[in-house]
């Protein structure tokens, strides 16, 4: 899937995964697609979770190694 913007939050703990997140969305306009790129855990539970809970639209998350479901993961929020 292609996107508008581009996030890496792998760096980050929550809740500040979560809140870099919702800032990047609040600036897109409606419609408009961001990849966020974010580890296994905390992150990949609560991130999607919390976007659907605002009313965006969230596809994935997806393993970047389809071997290693602990590692670093990719998912898509549309802008609601």
């Amino acid at each position: 899937m292609s996107a508008d913007y581009f996030l890496d939050i792998t760096a980050d703990v929550c809740p500040l995964t979560f809140v870099r997140t919702k800032l990047r969305v609040e600036r897109m306009a409606p419609g408009e697609t961001l990849e966020v790129r974010l580890n296994a855990g905390e992150p990949l539970e609560n991130v999607p979770r919390s976007l659907i809970e605002l009313g965006h639209s969230v596809q994935g998350p997806e393993p970047e190694n389809p071997s290693a479901s602990e590692g670093v993961h990719r998912l898509w929020v549309i802008k609601r």
